[in-house]
């Protein structure tokens, strides 16, 4: 797998738009990383903590480590002195514990609430009325330690991008919503995060800010 293409093809097809790349990066050897690293990525995902916390002892330090995946509230405390930002948010309970551990570091944590737009089950995420609630809730305003950037939400695993493209846009018309309806000190929606290596591109078209790409980079999982 040709790491250094692979980024550079990227690189050229998001000049034009304003989304940024999340390498992707789980299982991945520490080698693969610095490769790409050295090909001028800086932002970097995670599914599990363990892994995270490892490579970001490792890898060298101005590296943005992005915890995408499901966050249980007990493994806060392994990334809350270092993680840039976390994706998917999907209840208060979870919120309050990266507060609380933010403010033993004495920074503030940039969260995403997980939106579940897809068809599977399977898929964790909130609902866009308990988003919306959460959002405006008097328990979100006291929170002092965590700031809500914007949302992200997975699409149906499926082969028909007509599908994919009505879960994202149904997102990005729920993200607009609440941009323009919903403030607070702790609420500063700027970013979406959709798309992964299958659909990345109609990610982009539907105003995806951050895709989240790793077969499409480093090949698939071994």
């Amino acid at each position: 797998m040709d790491i250094k293409n692979n980024i550079s093809t990227f690189q050229n097809y998001l000049n034009d738009s304003d989304c940024r790349l999340i390498a992707v990066s789980k299982t991945k050897p520490i080698d693969a990383l610095q490769a790409a690293y050295d090909e001028g990525i800086r932002h970097f995902g995670e599914n599990k903590v363990q892994e995270l916390a490892e490579k970001a002892e490792a890898l060298p330090k101005d590296i943005q480590w992005h915890m995408i995946g499901h966050l249980q509230r007990n493994k806060v405390k392994y990334i809350a002195p270092f993680v840039h930002l976390i994706h998917a948010v999907d209840s208060l309970r979870l919120l309050q514990e990266i507060d609380k551990q933010a403010k033993k570091h004495e920074r503030s944590i940039d969260c995403l609430l997980q939106i579940h737009i897809a068809e599977e089950e399977t898929k964790f995420g909130l609902s866009k009325a308990e988003a919306e609630a959460l959002l405006q809730s008097d328990d979100l305003k006291n929170l002092k330690h965590i700031r809500i950037k914007g949302l992200m939400g997975m699409a149906t695993n499926s082969e028909d991008d007509t599908k994919i493209r009505k879960e994202f846009a149904g997102l990005k018309t729920f993200f607009d919503k609440i941009k323009i309806g919903i403030s607070g000190k702790s609420i500063d929606l700027k970013e979406l995060s959709m798309g992964m290596s299958g659909d990345y591109k109609i990610a982009i078209e539907e105003g995806s800010s951050l895709i989240r790409v790793g077969s499409a980079i480093f090949g698939a999982r071994g």
